[in-house]
Formats: structure tokens, C-alpha cells, sequence
């Protein structure tokens, strides 16, 4: 049964997993995190080849907008899966959630993996691929709620934080390993062989893990079992109603923030003119020093709190974040574009675990899934899609490499108040006499 205190905040009582059980469950959590971050790089990686197959034309920029229009199809159905799948888990249990969401998932990337190209099929073959990435943002959207829920409930209440920060990290490793995998295959494959079966090896790659981890899944135990079920109170949503729009501004600041630093690549060819391998270096430091940075942040929120945490890290990040860009664009060389982002990606990956964990422990457990899901699916669909198209702009208006520096620094102080308003969630700052501990006491 779960204890309400402070106007409804939910405190879980430990689960009786076995420290084995809670190794695992983390691994079968962050599974499908990782799967999805493999393939948007992937997809990445490969745009132009996966163009030419679907949409074949003899303009290279509308067959590359067919193919981008593509993977964003897969970020429109991410709130209906969310609905859907989380309120599924919410009323039959994580665990069958999270094994539907799996196999949907590995499904989306199958079928658009082994399509057949508009060669061969015609129109057929970008009408199967737009309905194959649909179908994988369907089985995302769900994903993320009963993943990190039953990450959260399976976790012990002194390392939450921690754990959930496992979410986050999984991004960083998953995202190495896919433009890994695309640069080894760019190094032993011709441009003519990626187009026509190389960008497949590379999603077919991550599909291979979908039956590891249905096994995995499927082995453990369930944290919403009927007698936790029954137990649970769904409360009337004004006493979540706080976590809830604090939680969609924070998602939507970091989700803003980590389509910038994917755009860093980019931003270091077509702006600061540096070369690819440069370009390609910031990235890798993005990715390497995030997944250190978050899981540091999460186990000392365990310690001192989420707040404290969120909210001095989202304002360290804010004031670095002018000084590493002018550092960047006024030297423009590696050293300091690496170097930059290796700051900023450190600072600003900081509070990623202890949002997670606040936002989880805010919500009752009746409706915990769905809700964390709609947080966390909206603001990436909004944001996740528009962002690298509103730097674009901002850059070319304003002709000033800084403009996206300006940018970040308001949306991450938005953040930051969001975060300021949250209620204190973490075990260790809640008295067991059922009142919240002052954030900062």
C-alpha cells in the first residue's frame, strides 16, 4: 500500500526483489530506451540512403525530406501509445506493458528494416515505412511510462534516483553504439552497398536484442501486480496536477537541450566550418560524459533530494552555457569545441536521473504510467521535432552563431523555475511522520 503525504505526494514501500531481481530490472527497463536511441541515430546516420530506397527522386533534398518525414511520423503517435499502453499498465500490470511495447516496437523496425524499396515495390514501400515508424512511436510512447515506472517501483527507496538514472545513461551508451555501427559499416561499405543493404544491417542489429530482452522482461517479477492494484488510489488530479505541468516544462527544457546537442554535429560543419571528424568528436564527447554525469546526479539526489539537485545544476548549466559558446566560436578549433561540449553536456546531463525519480514519485501509483508517459511523450513530440528546425531559422535570421546559445540559456531557465516549483519527492527529505522536508533545510 502506498503512504500519501505533503497534498498527495506517493511514498511506494520496497518491493521484496532480490538484489539480483534489481539488476535486472534495470536492464530490462532500460532495454527499450536504448533500443530507441540506437535507432533514431541510425537513422540518422543513414537518412540519405534510407531516402534514396523510399523515395527515390531526382532532387537529393526531397528524397532526404521524404526520409526525415519518415522518422518524424514516429513522434505523432507517441501520445496516443502513451494513453494507450499506459493506461494498459496501469490497469493489467507493468510487465505485460512492457512486453507488448517491446514487441510492437521490434516489429516498427523490422518491417521498415526489411521492406522492399520503391524499385521494387512502388508506392507500397514509403506507405509501409510511414506506417512501420508509427507503429514503433505507438510502442515508444507506451515504453517509456511502464519502463520507467517499474524501474522506479523495483528500485529501493535510498537509490531511486540512482536507479532511474539508468534511463537516461542508456541513451548516452545507445547512441555511441549506433554511429559506431554506421561508422564501421561507412568504412567497409561503398556508398552503393549502404544504400542498398547496409542501413539494414544496422537496424536489423538492434532487433536482434528484442528477443533478450522479451526473455528478460518476461522473467521478472511485476511491481503492479492485483494486490498492488487493488490498493492503489488514483486521487483526484489536482493533487498531481503540479507535478504534472512542472514535469512537461522540464521534459520539454531537456528535450529542447538534447536535440541541441545532437545538432552540435552539424552546428560545427555548417557554422564554425570545422571538419566532420571534429564535428563528430563533440558528439561522441556529448554522449560519453553524459551517461557519467547522469548517473552521478541521480545517486546524489538519493542523498540530498531531487530539488537541490535539479534546480542548482539547471542554473550552473544556464550560466556556462553563453562562456562555452563564445569559447567555441571565437576559437573555433577542436580543442575547444570538444571541450565545450564536454562541459556542457557534464553540467547539463546532471539533473536527468533526479527528474525521472521526481517526477515517478509525485504521481499515484493507479495512474502513474499513463501519466508519466503523456509527460514525457508530449513535450518530446512538440519539441523533439521542431527544435533542430528552430535553431536552423534562428541561425539564419539572426546570422549569428550565438543566437542558439541565447536560445538554450531561456529555455533552460524555464526549466529551472519549473523545477523550483516541484515538491520535494525524494524518501530521504520526506519525514516519516508524513511532512514533506524543506527543499533546501
Amino acid at each position: 500500500m502506498e503512504v500519501a503525504v505533503d497534498g498527495g505526494l506517493p511514498i511506494d514501500p520496497e518491493l521484496d526483489f532480490t538484489p539480483r531481481q534489481r539488476r535486472q530490472a534495470i536492464a530490462a527497463a532500460t532495454i527499450g530506451n536504448g533500443l530507441e536511441f540506437y535507432d533514431f541515430v541510425t537513422f540518422a546516420f543513414f537518412a540519405i540512403e534510407i531516402g534514396h530506397t523510399f523515395f527515390p527522386s531526382q532532387s537529393a533534398f526531397l528524397s532526404l525530406m521524404g526520409s526525415l518525414g519518415t522518422f518524424w511520423a514516429g513522434f505523432l503517435t507517441r501520445p496516443l501509445g502513451a494513453f494507450v499502453l499506459g493506461g494498459f499498465a496501469d490497469r493489467v500490470g507493468r510487465k505485460p506493458a512492457m512486453l507488448l511495447s517491446m514487441v510492437l516496437m521490434g516489429t516498427g523496425i523490422a518491417l521498415l528494416a526489411l521492406t522492399p524499396g520503391y524499385a521494387r515495390i512502388g508506392i507500397a514501400a514509403p506507405i509501409i515505412a510511414v506506417i512501420a515508424r508509427m507503429l514503433q512511436g505507438f510502442a515508444l510512447g507506451g515504453e517509456v511510462g511502464s519502463a520507467t515506472v517499474y524501474m522506479m517501483e523495483s528500485a529501493t527507496t535510498r537509490n531511486r534516483g540512482w536507479t532511474m538514472s539508468w534511463q537516461g545513461a542508456s541513451q548516452g551508451v545507445a547512441a555511441s553504439a549506433g554511429a559506431g555501427v554506421g561508422l564501421v559499416l561507412s568504412l567497409f561499405l561503398t556508398n552503393a552497398e549502404l544504400s542498398a543493404y547496409g542501413w539494414r544491417i544496422a537496424m536489423l542489429l538492434g532487433v536482434s536484442i528484442v528477443p533478450f530482452a522479451i526473455w528478460i522482461r518476461n522473467s521478472l517479477p511485476d511491481t503492479h501486480a492485483p494486490e498492488h492494484r487493488q490498493a492503489a488510489v488514483p486521487g483526484a488530479l489536482h493533487t498531481y496536477l503540479r507535478p504534472v505541468i512542472c514535469g512537461f516544462i522540464i521534459i520539454a527544457s531537456g528535450t529542447i537541450g538534447t536535440y541541441i546537442f545532437n545538432y552540435m554535429t552539424t552546428y560545427g560543419q555548417n557554422t564554425l566550418h570545422l571538419s566532420a571528424t571534429v564535428s563528430q568528436g563533440g558528439e561522441f564527447a556529448n554522449n560519453a560524459i553524459g551517461v557519467i554525469s547522469v548517473m552521478s546526479g541521480g545517486a546524489l539526489s538519493d542523498r540530498i533530494g531531487r530539488r537541490p539537485v535539479q534546480v542548482w545544476s539547471q542554473l550552473a548549466f544556464a550560466a556556462c552555457i553563453v562562456p562555452c559558446f563564445l569559447w567555441l566560436t571565437h576559437s573555433r578549433d577542436a580543442v575547444s569545441f570538444i571541450g565545450a561540449n564536454l562541459l556542457m553536456s557534464a553540467v547539463g546531463s546532471f539533473m536527468s536521473g533526479a527528474t525521472y525519480a521526481a517526477i515517478s514519485e509525485s504521481v499515484p501509483r493507479a495512474v502513474r504510467s499513463r501519466t508519466f508517459a503523456l509527460v514525457y511523450s508530449l513535450p518530446v513530440m512538440i519539441f523533439g521535432g521542431s527544435t533542430q528546425l528552430v535553431v536552423t531559422w534562428l541561425l539564419h535570421v539572426t546570422g549569428s552563431s550565438m543566437s542558439i546559445a541565447w536560445y538554450l540559456t531561456v529555455v533552460t531557465l524555464i526549466g529551472a523555475s519549473a523545477m523550483w516549483a516541484m515538491r520535494e519527492s525524494a524518501p530521504v527529505r520526506i519525514g516519516k511522520s508524513g511532512g514533506a522536508a524543506k527543499a533546501f533545510a
